[in-house]
């Protein structure tokens, strides 16, 4: 009967160790319930960031790679401009490398974007200044035509002054020319002393023909020296020279001719009469029919007549 009492409070202590335990467990339970609760919503909301973090650096690289393709784009003749360009297009794709090394690292990828928001705006800076190179060299074509045409204006103007002057010039040299009167053309007959000549129209008793003719005043003539040639062409179309050599030849344009007669006349401004001896080639025999004889002098013929031998 004594060991009841001992027994019981024995008992008693025991329960209250059980609920102790029992307390504590629960405590333990619904800590631990909280704190899954907590690193549920902890994980979750990493996931969360996670995610977004991945959509953000797969929306930068979809930036990078457009705003690459952008660049690619810029189009200009302006070698400082382009280096800039192409500097800035390898500038993108080192940071297309970055965010795909670094697709978890917001901080990065949080630098990444404003970065591209950086590039944007100065590709926009590069458009608009392309825009004003593209404008500016358009007028500057406009100019560089409009100068064109004013060039070939002026050239043709001056063309036409040049042309003009060659026209009065050679208007001028044409006035300038000796001029003949009175051309006539004989044949004559020598005697074998050669002191006295006869005219006569027999071919075969002709041994020279003479040239009588009148030079007339010009005071737009330069005074001095002028050579005269007179050319003799025969009926059949030859020309009728003491020597058919280089020493019996002049030109007149393009044509070079064998001439008949020289003489070197002394020319003052006032009118003067001329006469030319021209001699056929030693034993020739002239034939009958109609000569043509032509003066010339400075390369211009300024006379001409007909002589009929029969």
């Amino acid at each position: 009967m004594e060991n009841q009492p001992q027994k019981e409070k024995s008992n008693r202590r025991l329960h209250a160790v059980y609920l102790t335990i029992i307390f504590l467990l629960a405590g333990l339970c619904v800590f631990l319930s909280f704190q899954y609760k907590t690193l549920k919503t902890v994980i979750a909301t990493h996931e969360v960031t996670i995610e977004q973090v991945i959509k953000e650096k797969d929306d930068v690289t979809t930036e990078l790679t457009d705003l690459r393709t952008n660049y690619d784009q810029l189009k200009t003749n302006d070698a400082a401009l382009n280096a800039e360009i192409d500097a800035k297009k390898k500038y993108i794709d080192s940071l297309l490398v970055i965010a795909n090394a670094h697709k978890d690292d917001k901080y990065i990828i949080a630098k990444l974007k404003k970065e591209t928001n950086t590039l944007r705006e100065i590709m926009k800076g590069y458009v608009r200044t392309i825009d004003s190179l593209n404008t500016l060299n358009k007028q500057l074509i406009v100019d560089k035509q409009n100068v064109l045409t004013q060039l070939d204006d002026q050239k043709n103007k001056t063309d036409q002054v040049i042309q003009d002057k060659n026209k009065l010039q050679s208007r001028i040299d044409r006035a300038a020319m000796l001029s003949t009167l009175n051309v006539r053309a004989v044949g004559v007959k020598s005697s074998k002393g050669g002191k006295k000549d006869t005219e006569t129209n027999k071919a075969s008793k002709v041994d020279k023909i003479k040239v009588n003719f009148d030079i007339a005043d010009n005071d737009l003539t330069i005074a001095g020296a002028h050579d005269l040639y007179i050319r003799v062409i025969t009926p059949d179309a030859q020309e009728m020279s003491e020597a058919l050599d280089a020493n019996h030849q002049f030109t007149f344009g393009n044509t070079t001719a064998y001439f008949a007669a020289k003489k070197t006349i002394d020319y003052e401004n006032q009118p003067m009469s001329v006469l030319v001896n021209c001699n056929k080639a030693k034993d020739a025999t002239l034939q009958p029919g109609k000569y043509i004889i032509e003066i010339y002098s400075d390369q211009v013929m300024i006379g001409t007549c007909g002589l009929v031998l029969e």
